[in-house]
């Protein structure tokens, strides 16, 4: 089980799903046999986001990979975002 395997079953079986809600899922790292994975765009902090991970997540992921013990799903602002919204301040000060 590769971070490329993953990658192929999230763009087949997961992806498409999340997309209706104008969604998608972010892989952050694989861990042994532990993946840990966040929910990004309207499916981030969605109240349905555990279901969403137990349907179709977990669902399609266990099935591809059953060696994998476990998916934690990654909630919180990510290192990214904050980077961003850093620059966006540093700029508006230098005005």
């Amino acid at each position: 089980m590769t971070l490329q395997e993953i990658e192929r079953v999230l763009d087949e079986k997961v992806r498409p799903e999340l997309a209706h809600h104008e969604g998608d899922i972010q892989v952050i790292k694989l861990e042994g046999k532990v993946l840990h994975v966040r929910l990004v765009g309207h499916c981030n902090n969605c109240p349905s986001a555990e279901l969403t991970m137990e349907q179709t997540v977990n669902a399609a992921l266990q099935e591809a990979f059953p060696e994998l013990d476990h998916i934690v799903l990654v909630t919180g602002v990510s290192d990214s975002l904050i980077a961003d919204m850093q620059e966006i301040l540093r700029r508006r000060h230098e005005q």
